[in-house]
């Protein structure tokens, strides 16, 4: 080979490796001076949420600890994957994240023809909270248990109240009524409020609800209270049984809240921010304030977080496909 080709080949390497070297200066340099503006979460729900309320103290405890404004920003709508959207194309800077029902990143995929976003492009780093559903029951059916909705759906028609196709309250009905062989008709609502007031009134006979939503017209005694989904009992209805005391001890209804963000943030600004939202997570103070939307503070590490989305993928995406949810 002649000696100009070879000194021309090895000033391309030199060239590769000088821009390669550019390159990872500069991230690192970015890495080190983040955070240098304001940060925003992504909420993709309506504001005064459970998962809302969840997460503002934990973004003024992060702020607190960045130095920088960490801001919440609301992005409603289609189930959740407008503010998923915009996640997924958000610069991987470290000021964009994502705050979400596990739903959203574990259900949609398998439901959605089209989420307008891959749902690669957001990774899961950190299971931050669980939470679970109520069973709710109009009084006029005079069920006390949940074998009692359980044997009267299996000799007439019953009907179920949810805040939407895929939403946890359908998801864990629909798990409820595979495990036992029952069936119910699904009535979806656009949101949990419309559907309580329907189901109050009579118009639709069972439902499973968060609890800040229905604990008022539980107390009211305009619904009665079966059991709750989750593993452990509620701390705001303590005295109600879970479904898995209630008869079904495999049942687990568990929900969670995932902290994420888009793909690529450097590992650096990850463990920053990871580690001034899990110390928040875990204090007593926002263990307290949590209370009220019946939400337990849990806290992980990135590859729990990563485990747990994958678990919980596949069971709802096999219960999805046992019952043919889709969602345009």
């Amino acid at each position: 080979m002649p000696c100009f080709r070879i000194a021309r080949r090895a000033l391309g390497m030199l060239g590769a490796a000088a821009l390669l070297a550019a390159q990872l200066g500069s991230a690192a340099q970015a890495a080190d001076a983040w955070p240098s503006k304001p940060i925003r979460i992504i909420v993709p729900n309506p504001p005064a949420g459970p998962s809302d309320i969840a997460i503002r103290p934990l973004a003024a405890a992060v702020q607190k600890a960045l130095g920088q404004p960490v801001i919440v920003e609301n992005r409603a709508g289609a189930n959740g994957n407008i503010g998923a959207a915009e996640v997924a194309r958000a610069p991987a800077d470290g000021y964009t994240w994502f705050w979400a029902m596990d739903p959203v990143l574990t259900v949609n995929k398998h439901i959605y023809k089209s989420l307008g976003y891959s749902s690669d492009a957001i990774v899961v780093l950190n299971a931050a909270a669980r939470f679970s559903q109520t069973l709710i029951c109009n009084p006029a059916l005079g069920f006390k248990s949940v074998k009692d909705m359980v044997d009267a759906a299996r000799t007439r028609e019953l009907s179920y109240a949810t805040g939407g196709a895929g939403s946890p309250g359908h998801l864990v009905m629909e798990s409820l009524l595979s495990a036992t062989g029952a069936k119910m008709v699904h009535i979806p609502y656009k949101g949990p409020a419309p559907a309580m007031q329907d189901l109050m009134g009579g118009q639709v006979d069972c439902g499973f609800l968060a609890a800040p939503t229905v604990l008022p017209q539980i107390h009211s005694g305009r619904v009665t209270a079966l059991a709750t989904s989750g593993k452990t009992r509620s701390t705001l209805l303590p005295q109600l049984p879970t479904i898995a005391e209630s008869g079904y001890p495999e049942f687990d209804g568990t929900f969670w809240l995932f902290l994420a963000a888009p793909k690529g943030v450097a590992p650096e600004i990850q463990q920053r921010f990871l580690q001034a939202m899990e110390q928040a997570i875990r204090s007593p103070q926002q263990q307290e304030k949590v209370k009220s939307v019946d939400i337990e503070m849990v806290g992980s590490s990135p590859e729990q977080a990563q485990q747990k989305a994958r678990e919980l993928s596949e069971k709802w995406g096999d219960l999805a496909r046992k019952i043919k949810l889709k969602a345009e």
